[in-house]
């Protein structure tokens, strides 16, 4: 039982630690993007920030989707119920 805690444990910090990792890449890789194509055209900034921020909450709701999983595990953990059959 302690060796499945344990297991759980490192998979929910895997999962927000990874996730917070790829978003915060991806989050950083889009806004040069952006910059880079707001320094080349100007005229299209503002179309270009709507769908920057759109894609930017998508990303971070990505990340807290896996939050949610990973909070999932630690407090109503399923593996647990199976071992005290």
């Amino acid at each position: 039982m302690e060796l499945v805690l344990a297991n759980v444990a490192l998979a929910c910090g895997l999962i927000i630690a990874l996730g917070a990792i790829g978003a915060c890449i991806g989050i950083a890789l889009m806004g040069g993007k952006y910059f880079e194509a707001t320094a080349r055209q100007p005229e299209l900034m503002n179309e270009l920030q709507t769908k920057m921020f759109l894609l930017a909450g998508l990303i971070d709701a990505a990340f807290l989707i896996g939050v949610g999983i990973a909070m999932l595990f630690a407090f109503a953990n399923p593996f647990i119920a199976g071992l005290a059959k």
